[in-house]
């Protein structure tokens, strides 16, 4: 396996703590995996936007959208980039700020029991091969270290916030993303389980 998960961090990844994130409920298992995407400003990729985004920094004069979002407390747990670069913001043990009001399988606030991923994308855009591989490596770290998630909680934001959000959106291949699982899964004790 690519990752290994200490102390809730993923070792061999890029770290960039962010403030915005708090404890977890207590006695709360993590059993959820949910995937997001973001390009600051939309549509545009590369640069340090995401991560001033998460750390509270972003500049309002850089563009005329950040205006509009500057004030909101926001994280995840981690950031593939488009070259399938990770960056991890916020520990595993710890509530990340990513999927706001939220409902999955009747239990609302996801934050409390989930993981966020973002792929830096776009809802209507595609998202790289790097993105898919980089993705399905934590994912199996992940699943490693959490076995309540298995292929039924791993949901996309749209999926757990309908009307409200649309990410990953139609450009994200979801046999894609589990077909790539699968193949780690298979290197090592079988594919992943299903629900």
């Amino acid at each position: 396996m690519k990752y290994q998960i200490q102390s809730g961090w993923l070792s061999g990844v890029r770290r960039v703590a962010s403030p915005h994130c708090n404890a977890r409920p207590d006695n709360t298992d993590v059993d959820l995996l949910v995937i997001h995407s973001i390009s600051l400003p939309p549509g545009q990729y590369g640069g340090a936007f995401i991560d001033e985004f998460f750390l509270g920094h972003l500049d309002i004069d850089a563009h005329p959208y950040f205006a509009e979002i500057a004030t909101l407390r926001v994280s995840a747990h981690l950031l593939i980039d488009r070259n399938g670069r990770v960056t991890q913001y916020v520990p595993f043990t710890a509530r990340a700020w990513h999927a706001g009001q939220s409902t999955f399988c009747g239990r609302d606030n996801c934050n409390d029991f989930s993981i966020g991923i973002e792929l830096e994308g776009l809802d209507t855009d595609t998202f790289t091969a790097e993105q898919y591989t980089a993705l399905a490596e934590v994912t199996a770290a992940i699943v490693e270290e959490y076995p309540g998630i298995d292929r039924s909680r791993i949901t996309g934001h749209s999926d757990i916030a309908p009307g409200r959000k649309l990410d990953p959106g139609p450009g994200f291949h979801w046999s894609q993303y589990f077909h790539e699982l699968d193949a780690l899964a298979g290197n090592n004790k079988g594919d992943l389980p299903e629900a």
